[in-house]
Formats: structure tokens, C-alpha cells, sequence
């Protein structure tokens, strides 16, 4: 099973935001965690090694406005899901946050199996985007840089187009195992030009760029007829 992902929660109500802590928590899906103002928002991204998966943001906060402050995000190139919270529910309102850079716009008081629902479809469509960030054992997955970061050594490692979609498409198999055939189709498209033999070629050489001991494979593991990520996500 994968690690919870982590979600910023930036709201200001401690009520709402320690019961939203608590709820979030429940059953290990997601890890989230908290701050009351734009400055310790900021504070809490620009952590060392810190990723969120996405953004609960309430536009009432005391030091900035929640719609500026989502539009200062998308400009640092922040590209996760961004979902306002907010007790103004007019039209112009939505509109406003929508065009500051917000995915989604859910006014207060909320339904949680609501919340939930509309962070779990923003995740699901963020997944699918270039945008991605995974985490793959000890490694940071940068699907669209065609690079892997580990941060414990400093070290990035440059992958080839097709081994970043091996992964990708891998990673997004849940841990699952993904039969040869099926991941040359997803990788090579239907060429008939193309054989397994391809396949286990890149996969060899994959391995020796992520597993710390290729001969005793721990991360990208075979499985009868195919292969799958081992600890995805943790």
C-alpha cells in the first residue's frame, strides 16, 4: 500500500483546521499537516526535502489574502492541486479564486466526504499531469524532468524517455504487478517492431541506474510474467 500523501492544510480557524488534521488522518491516506497564516505556509514549504501532494487554503487569512497568496504560489511554480476554502460562496467569488490558480472551490460550512471527494478527483487528474512528484523508495520522481532525486546523497540521475514512462507507468500500478506485455504497449505503443526483449533490456538498465545492488533487486522487482515497484510511495 502506498504512504499517505502529505496535504498542506493553511487555514486560520484552529477548529476547523485541527478537526480537518484529524479527519485527513483517518485510515492513512493522507498526512497532513498544518499552519494558520500565509508566513507559516511559507515556512513550512520552503522546508528542506518537504513536498505536498496538494493545498487546502482558506482565503480569510490574517496576513494575506487566500486568493493573492494561491496566484504567489502558482508564480513560485508550485503545481499541485489547490483547492480555497472560503465562507463566500457567490459566483464572483468562485470566479476569483478559480482565476487566481485554484483547482477547485468548496465554500464553508462543508460536507467532509465532500472535501475529501473533490481532493481525491484533483489528485487522480494531478497524477496524470507532467507535473507529478512521486516517491519511489529513497528517491524523488520527477516524471517530466526524466530524473530521479535522492536526497540523502545529493544526487540526481538522469533517465531516458523510456525509462521514465517504465517508471511512471509502474508507479501508477499502485505496487501492483504489470504483465511485460501490457507495459510495452503503454510505453512503445502497439509496434510490432518492437519485442519484450526491448523491454527487459531497458529494465536491466534502469536497474543499474536505481537499485543500490543490481543483482539483488529491491525497488523494480520481477513477477511472473512481468514486473512491478516494490514500497511505492514510501
Amino acid at each position: 500500500m502506498a504512504s499517505p500523501r502529505p496535504i498542506l492544510i493553511i487555514e486560520d480557524d484552529a477548529t476547523v483546521r485541527e478537526t480537518l488534521l484529524d479527519q485527513l488522518s483517518i485510515d492513512r491516506e493522507f498526512a497532513p499537516a498544518g499552519a494558520s497564516s500565509a508566513a507559516e505556509a511559507d515556512r513550512q514549504l520552503e522546508k528542506e526535502g518537504t513536498r505536498y501532494d496538494a493545498i487546502l487554503l482558506d482565503v480569510g487569512l490574517p496576513d494575506a489574502d487566500g486568493r493573492e497568496y494561491c496566484a504567489k504560489l502558482r508564480q513560485s511554480g508550485i503545481a499541485v492541486p489547490i483547492i480555497m476554502l472560503t465562507g463566500q460562496g457567490a459566483e464572483q467569488d468562485v470566479v476569483r479564486g478559480l482565476d487566481s490558480g485554484a483547482n477547485d472551490y468548496i465554500p464553508k460550512p462543508f460536507r467532509l466526504n465532500e472535501l475529501l471527494a473533490r481532493l481525491r478527483a484533483q489528485l487522480r487528474v494531478f497524477d496524470s499531469s507532467e507535473h507529478a512528484v512521486f516517491t519511489i523508495g529513497p528517491y524523488e520522481f520527477r516524471p517530466s524532468m526524466k530524473q530521479l532525486l535522492e536526497h540523502e546523497r545529493n544526487r540526481k540521475i538522469r533517465l531516458t524517455e523510456k525509462e521514465a514512462a517504465i517508471l511512471k507507468f509502474l508507479y501508477r500500478a499502485g505496487g501492483a504487478p504489470v504483465p511485460r506485455q501490457t507495459l510495452l504497449n503503454e510505453v512503445w505503443g502497439y509496434n510490432s517492431a518492437v519485442t519484450t526483449h526491448t523491454l527487459e533490456t531497458h529494465v536491466y538498465r534502469l536497474r543499474q541506474k536505481i537499485e543500490p545492488d543490481p543483482s539483488d533487486t529491491r525497488l523494480l522487482v520481477t513477477e511472473a510474467g512481468g514486473y512491478r515497484l516494490v514500497a511505492v510511495g514510501a
